[in-house]
């Protein structure tokens, strides 16, 4: 299966420092795919260059097969890659509709059509089977934090998104709300689109992904299969105590 994102030896520097030395990683449609690393690893960094907010020094990109050039945010929306961040990017003060909607209005005759874009909005939820929203001309400043974050995966699928990266989408909800975003993402990856999720919460990276990516002071250390891996192999990777017992194994030349 093609990959629909593909990155082959990618590099970046800030000054002297390397942060991205040489990274291989690809984003299948259909799959959920993790990045995980410790902080400093370099995730945030490559995240903002696939979201052509910052780009990379060298190395290729290629988006569903062909070469691409991602040297800002409207390039990366072009192709159709949206990334959701940690903050969420959502303005209390207006409801479900007028934030899915932000920055993309639809026009009739020179005026919002409101009715049209809510019937968008619903038809979004509805098709990842969200049910815990009541109305979407709701004000965010009244949803808790899965709805709220339920609304700003709506909004990528609402912009036909082809890949959506997903910041820490866990990141200070409870229980009960993080199982419910959990199984919008799987059912996000199951209707086609390529998912990559960021995150330190390895049980909620066990639970829905498919296939986990280890970074490691710049370096991609790790490319493995969930079903085929445990978390004890994961974090040996994160902390660097895999890597050092494999160069120990290594017969010396």
């Amino acid at each position: 299966m093609t990959a629909l994102i593909e990155l082959r030896d990618i590099r970046k520097s800030f000054g002297p420092v390397e942060v991205l030395k040489g990274v291989d990683m690809e984003v299948h449609p259909g799959r959920v795919s993790a990045l995980v690393g410790d902080n400093g690893a370099g995730k945030s960094t490559l995240i903002k260059g696939l979201a052509g907010a910052q780009s990379y020094d060298s190395g290729e990109v290629f988006f569903d097969g062909q070469p691409v050039t991602l040297s800002s945010p409207h390039d990366a929306a072009a192709l159709g890659i949206e990334v959701v961040y940690q903050d969420l990017a959502l303005c209390e003060n207006l409801d479900i509709v007028q934030n899915m909607f932000l920055g993309r209005e639809e026009m009739h005759q020179r005026m919002l059509n409101g009715p049209e874009m809510e019937r968008h909005a619903a038809a979004t939820l509805a098709s990842l089977s969200v049910r815990t929203i009541k109305s979407v001309r709701q004000k965010v400043s009244l949803l808790s934090g899965g709805q709220r974050q339920t609304v700003a995966i709506a909004r990528s699928v609402l912009q036909k998104a082809r890949v959506v990266i997903l910041d820490e989408p866990t990141a200070a909800l409870g229980v009960v709300q993080t199982e419910q975003v959990l199984e919008l993402v799987r059912r996000l990856a199951d209707s086609g689109v390529g998912v990559l999720i960021i995150s330190h919460n390895l049980a909620d990276v066990f639970a829905v992904a498919d296939h986990i990516n280890v970074l490691y002071l710049g370096q991609m250390v790790a490319s493995l299969e969930a079903a085929k891996t445990n978390r004890d192999e994961v974090v040996g990777y994160i902390t660097g105590t895999k890597i050092r017992d494999q160069l120990l194994e290594e017969p010396a030349l």
